[in-house]
């Protein structure tokens, strides 16, 4: 069910959903689950270098291997900040229960932009 409208969803729009609100919530900050979530949202001020982008990759994988069962991934691409201080990630994978590949953009709303 889409969170915003209460509309029906695809299995791959749901596995979309579920990705954007698993690494844009932050670790603790879920009630009776306080390990759900991802490390990116710690992220957001960090420089833009080499080191931040391999704790995205880490903080991505990590998260989603855990809370998202219905995925294998393949390959995580930072595609970084744009100057409103929006990023995204293009995740590839399979999903699991029928081997259909799995290509997705998730933006990522982390920071405060408006």
């Amino acid at each position: 069910m889409n969170r915003h409208t209460g509309a029906s969803l695809s299995s791959e729009e749901s596995i979309a959903q579920s990705m954007s609100d698993i690494l844009s919530t932050r670790l603790g900050t879920r009630v009776m689950r306080r390990e759900y979530g991802s490390l990116l949202p710690d992220l957001v001020d960090h420089p833009f270098n080499d080191i931040t982008r391999l704790q995205v990759y880490a903080a991505t994988v990590i998260a989603l291997m855990r809370w998202e069962p219905r995925i294998s991934l393949s390959r995580v691409q930072f595609l970084g900040t744009t100057l409103q201080g929006q990023a995204s990630l293009d995740i590839e994978g399979s999903i699991v229960d029928s081997n259909q590949p799995l290509n997705l953009s998730v933006p990522l709303h982390l920071g405060g932009s408006a």
